[in-house]
């Protein structure tokens, strides 16, 4: 019995500890899940110019949207399929890097978006990405729209 509160202390450690390695950053201090994000994305957009269909497809969610159209594709596979085309032949038919990047305080998911380039360079969309935290160091486009650029008043 003497026995008991000295082991109930010690789980109660244990507990206190396991919650303080789960608790969200704080406010603010996530500059460097943006840049993991940031370079996420820059390896996603690289899949699409070295032509690694396997790669890109391994960025997608499970349950990824990509507004492509008038119906969303739902699901990787549906995304895989369609964005299939934009493999083909040696050289891609477009590119995009991200100028903007913005984290959940909680860490768990993102924002991206920049411009969206034709093979001749010049400005034609503007992509938005939503990735979400999957484990530490590995984040998973869940939604994704373009848009069009807006003209020059």
């Amino acid at each position: 019995m003497t026995r008991a509160p000295a082991i109930l202390a010690v789980l109660a450690a244990l507990a206190c500890a396991a919650c303080a390695s789960t608790a969200p950053p704080p406010a603010g201090s996530n500059e460097s899940l943006a840049r993991e994000v940031e370079a996420t994305e820059r390896a996603f957009a690289k899949s699409m110019a070295d032509r690694d269909r396997a790669r890109f497809e391994g960025f997608l969610a499970d349950e990824a949207i990509f507004y492509s159209g008038e119906t969303p594709l739902r699901g990787k596979r549906a995304v895989a399929e369609a964005w299939a085309r934009f493999f083909d032949g040696p050289a891609a038919p477009f590119s995009w890097e991200p100028d903007h990047v913005a984290v959940l305080d909680s860490g768990t998911l993102a924002l991206s978006t920049g411009p969206v380039r034709n093979p001749r360079g010049a400005v034609v969309a503007r992509f938005n990405s939503i990735w979400r935290r999957e484990s530490p160091g590995a984040w998973r486009i869940v939604f994704d729209r373009g848009s069009p650029v807006c003209p020059t008043p």
